[in-house]
């Protein structure tokens, strides 16, 4: 089995967090159909602790919703991984993103904060990296959250 992917995170200096089970739902972290890896919205954790409970332009500002976002990316690759076995090589490609901001009316920084979990995807997969995406502000989020990412990935089976 390749490592690739392992090898990438680890030269970037990434970890991983341990895949959580939905704590607000009684749904799948993720399925499979075919070819295709669907990954359920992720939130900012660490290992089960919520972080970034809040609102853009209330309590963090672009740089931290940015971080925000890049957490919750993470949290997506913690469950890819299990749904693949541990084997992150498996992805082909990162074929869809979307990216939920718990935001103020007038905050329009909502793309720029989902850009934290994008540039993530680049970094680490680099071409396969790139995807479609939606980015939607929102007025509340699950357990308050300030994001949420959600993932389609194309997998080799």
């Amino acid at each position: 089995m390749s490592e690739r992917i392992e090898t990438r995170l680890a030269a970037l200096g990434i970890s991983l967090p341990l895949p959580q089970q939905p704590r607000v739902a009684r749904i799948l972290p993720w399925a499979i159909a075919g070819e295709l890896l669907f990954v359920s919205g992720q939130l900012p954790q660490w290992q089960g602790d919520v972080r970034y409970v809040g609102k853009l332009g209330v309590e963090f500002d672009l740089d931290q919703g940015r971080e925000a976002a890049r957490l919750s990316a993470l949290n997506v690759l913690a469950q890819a991984r299990a749904a693949l076995d541990g084997d992150l090589d498996r992805i082909r490609r990162i074929v869809r993103l979307g990216g939920f901001v718990n935001c103020t009316a007038d905050f329009t920084g909502v793309a720029q904060v989902v850009n934290g979990a994008s540039e993530l995807f680049l970094d680490v997969f680099g071409e396969a990296g790139a995807h479609a995406r939606t980015a939607v502000g929102a007025a509340n989020m699950p357990m308050g959250v300030a994001v949420e990412i959600e993932a389609i990935m194309q997998i080799a089976g």
